[in-house]
């Protein structure tokens, strides 16, 4: 996080003798006016301006004082700041109604406009002046960090710093704390002599425990946004609120609790006692959470690793359908891990984002698309709403990707066997990027990348000499996962594309000490169940085991489901004969783990597999789980079996 310098919140080190002087000079002019009469219902402090010529000079009374006793200046050089006097008696012009101010407050859209409006005020409170800058902070402050550096400078900003740093004892809890949660978005120091004053208030008025449970969300709040916000004065703020009824808590309580449980858990502190009632009160408020809300509690529950609250999670991801289109990318990207995490797919929750992402595309940072698109290849699903919006996202924002997100973005197409409508123009943007930016992507990266790609017939020619040399595959060893069993599959997966696919390839040739034999498919492996009625139809049909062969090893990397051999005159050999067979036929049993889910679209594993058996010279007979669910008896089964596999006829080799 970037952090102001102190310097710039230190008015009496102002960067000239004149000015520390002066400043000096509106230090000791300093004063309280002492207690004479006491306001009903009046309990914050007051703040009094004065505009004088050039200078800024704020001066803090208490607010349960009527009014302040100062020299009337005139109009053109005095404005006056007081306490929160929402239901003091107003004696004269000098008040401003709160809601008024805040009212107009909120209307103004830069810091400019603000500063302006108030040096045109008579009096205001702390909480007004804490509101302020609250209000110069939401403006002023984007993801990016502090859009207007400038505004720090400004001299009623500054007056304003110098006062709630030297009477911060005298503030009111809201006006403390808000003032200090504005100057945390403000991005300032947390070591500056402004932050270290109102931070030691907030902890000792904790300690005395004069902090109300909105107080208490306050402060939790502002230390959660600092780097390092010490544990032991979250805990102190937990304990607090657990003296509090946890039945009653709001959502905001609520959540603060979740994320000052996740910084307390990262020190190893367990808290699964409070964590139960926590989750079990928040179940009841799910109904009322924001989109904001929904993804800190999910995040935080994943985090927390609380894969115990079934309950909660379902209802949370139930819950978040309804907040899609109103999720920040950060929200968003959040709930998707969070789905992830505890493994929920819901058809309703792929339907919003199939809505919001195709409209969003060009506004949503380029991480919360990856992680649409990684929770889409994770979970198998093939929204082409999201991947066609997807694709056109790419070709017109691709110069601007980073090499992961430019990864994240593709290989899914590959995975999930799909090409978008735009797909030509897609992939020649790709191998534009690719030629300029080459050697900024790291190895791993690079070869998932290409090898998504030829899983859909687009083939990265021009750059698998890169891919095979010696260097590159040196690289690819000194990296984590180094040169694994999946990492040497990916590279022989490539290797016999270019020689099954790809003839006039001509490059550098994959050496073999880096070819496996088999490729393991743990994504693609037979379903048991199924694969176990297959074969007892198969028995049926052959009448004996001897006449086909499971799993079998072929020299050409792949394993196949099933193999039947016959000779010249279509008769069945026995699957251990290795002479005179004439044809081999690949039974493919095709499970709902090999397709994306809720589809019949073979994943790209499996497209690739059966596509490189074939031109092997394998007959390639696909049995899908969608074929065959409904069969209920093994003569029915054997009936399938005989017209797929034999649609003329067939005979058994004596």
């Amino acid at each position: 996080m970037a952090l102001i310098s102190r310097k710039s919140f230190q008015l009496y080190s102002s960067s000239t003798p004149a000015s520390r002087s002066a400043l000096m000079t509106l230090s000791k002019r300093l004063n309280f006016i002492r207690e004479q009469q006491k306001p009903q219902n009046c309990s914050s402090v007051a703040m009094r301006m004065l505009c004088v010529k050039d200078k800024s000079q704020y001066l803090f009374c208490r607010k349960k004082h009527v009014q302040l006793q100062m020299q009337p200046l005139s109009i053109n050089e005095a404005v006056h700041l007081c306490g929160d006097v929402r239901n003091c008696t107003k004696s004269n012009n000098m008040w401003m109604d709160e809601q008024l101010f805040f009212k107009r407050l909120n209307h103004l859209c830069t810091s400019k406009d603000i500063f302006y409006f108030l040096t045109s005020l008579e009096v205001m409170s702390d909480t007004m002046a804490a509101g302020a800058l609250q209000r110069i902070s939401e403006v002023e402050v984007d993801e990016c960090g502090l859009k207007n550096p400038a505004l720090l400078e400004n001299e009623v900003f500054r007056a304003l710093c110098f006062q709630f740093e030297f009477e911060s004892s005298k503030l009111s809890n809201t006006g403390l704390l808000n003032a200090l949660q504005a100057l945390i978005k403000l991005r300032i120091d947390p070591q500056s002599t402004l932050m270290t004053s109102l931070l030691s208030e907030s902890e000792e008025r904790l300690g005395r425990g004069q902090l109300t449970a909105e107080n208490l969300c306050s402060l939790g709040e502002s230390l959660l946004e600092l780097e390092d916000p010490g544990c032991a004065t979250l805990e102190q703020i937990v304990n607090h609120m657990q003296e509090r009824d946890i039945q009653r808590w709001s959502p905001r309580q609520i959540v603060m609790v979740y994320r000052i449980l996740q910084v307390t858990a990262r020190e190893g502190k367990q808290c699964q006692s409070l964590l139960n009632r926590l989750n079990s009160v928040t179940l009841h408020t799910v109904s009322q959470l924001s989109p904001n809300f929904t993804s800190v509690i999910l995040n935080s529950l994943a985090v927390l690793h609380q894969t115990q609250a079934v309950l909660l999670v379902t209802a949370l991801c139930k819950h978040s359908v309804k907040h899609v289109p109103y999720f920040t990318d950060h929200e968003l990207v959040n709930v998707l891990e969070a789905f992830l995490y505890f493994g929920q797919k819901l058809q309703i929750f792929t339907e919003a984002l199939e809505r919001h992402v195709p409209r969003s595309i060009l506004t949503m940072h380029p991480q919360t698309v990856s992680k649409v698109m990684h929770y889409c290849c994770k979970k198998m699903i093939l929204s082409k709403p999201i991947l066609d919006a997807v694709a056109e996202g790419f070709i017109s924002n691709a110069d601007r990707l980073t090499t992961d997100q430019i990864a994240a973005y593709i290989i899914p197409f590959g995975t999930l066997n799909y090409l978008p409508p735009s797909a030509s123009s897609l992939f020649r943007k790709l191998e534009a990027v690719l030629h300029t930016r080459l050697r900024h992507f790291q190895p791993h990266t690079l070869l998932n990348l290409l090898h998504s790609c030829v899983l859909i017939q687009r083939y990265p020619i021009n750059f698998l000499p890169k891919i095979f040399s010696p260097y590159f595959l040196q690289k690819l060893q000194a990296q984590p996962p180094g040169l694994s069993r999946a990492v040497m599959s990916q590279l022989t997966q490539l290797f016999l594309t270019v020689i099954l696919e790809c003839p006039f390839y001509e490059g550098p040739k994959l050496l073999s000490k880096y070819q496996v034999k088999a490729c393991p498919m743990p994504h693609t492996s037979p379903d048991v169940h199924l694969f176990k009625r297959v074969k007892t139809g198969l028995l049926y049909l052959l009448k004996k085991r001897i006449y086909f062969a499971s799993e079998v090893s072929t020299p050409y990397f792949y394993v196949v489901d099933i193999e039947i051999k016959l000779d010249e005159e279509g008769l069945v050999l026995p699957a251990a004969q290795l002479e005179e067979v004439h044809r081999r036929i690949a039974l493919c049993v095709d499970g709902e783990n090999r397709f994306c889910a809720h589809s019949h679209n073979l994943l790209g594993e499996e497209a690739i597999k059966q596509r490189h058996l074939r031109l092997l010279g394998y007959e390639v007979v696909q049995i899908p789980f969608f074929e065959i669910e409904s069969l209920q008896n093994t003569r029915k089964m054997a009936d399938y079996l005989h017209k797929k596999i034999f649609p003329c006829t067939y005979g058994l080799s004596s």
